[in-house]
């Protein structure tokens, strides 16, 4: 079995909808496509990303796809290597695709490499590290207000 590695380009509040372009996924009335372009740098390897697809197989969704059959072909010659590599950019989008939706599975992951470019985009690699391991920061029992409070919670009036 090969592993599956994993190359996305996110906002800080984890929308990664359109960074190529303002035409790439309009879908859900998103105006802001073409956002990582402000931020990219030749401090970011399409090669290191993945995006290449040289000495690997890229696996792609369809409409990924189908952006990525219609770019000329990176190998033409003349052609100026793509230097616009997208991980996680200092910038905050508010709305679009999230990078994880409301099904994702828990999950701890392990930083094994991280580097950040001139224009400040972090281009980090985790790997999987197990599951959640959940714990407190309380010391003492609970107070009456902090009791309280949680039951608001559990009736919704918090």
């Amino acid at each position: 079995m090969r592993r599956l590695i994993a190359s996305t380009f996110a906002s800080l509040d984890g929308v990664m909808q359109a960074p190529g372009g303002p035409e790439e996924d309009p879908t859900g009335g998103f105006t802001a496509g073409g956002w990582m372009f402000a931020h990219a740098d030749d401090g970011m390897d399409i090669s290191e990303a993945g995006f290449d697809g040289k000495g690997r197989e890229l696996v792609l969704g369809r409409r990924t796809y189908q952006i990525f059959e219609r770019q000329p072909d990176p190998d033409a010659p003349g052609r100026v290597p793509d230097r616009r590599v997208r991980r996680l950019f200092p910038v905050v989008l508010g709305r679009g695709k999230r990078l994880f939706g409301e099904g994702a599975r828990p999950a701890v992951l392990r930083l094994v490499r991280s580097r950040v470019s001139k224009s400040g985009a972090v281009m980090s690699t985790y790997v999987p590290d197990g599951d959640i391991r959940p714990g407190t920061f309380e010391s003492t029992p609970p107070s009456e207000l902090e009791l309280a409070r949680r039951e608001r919670m559990s009736k919704g009036t918090w």
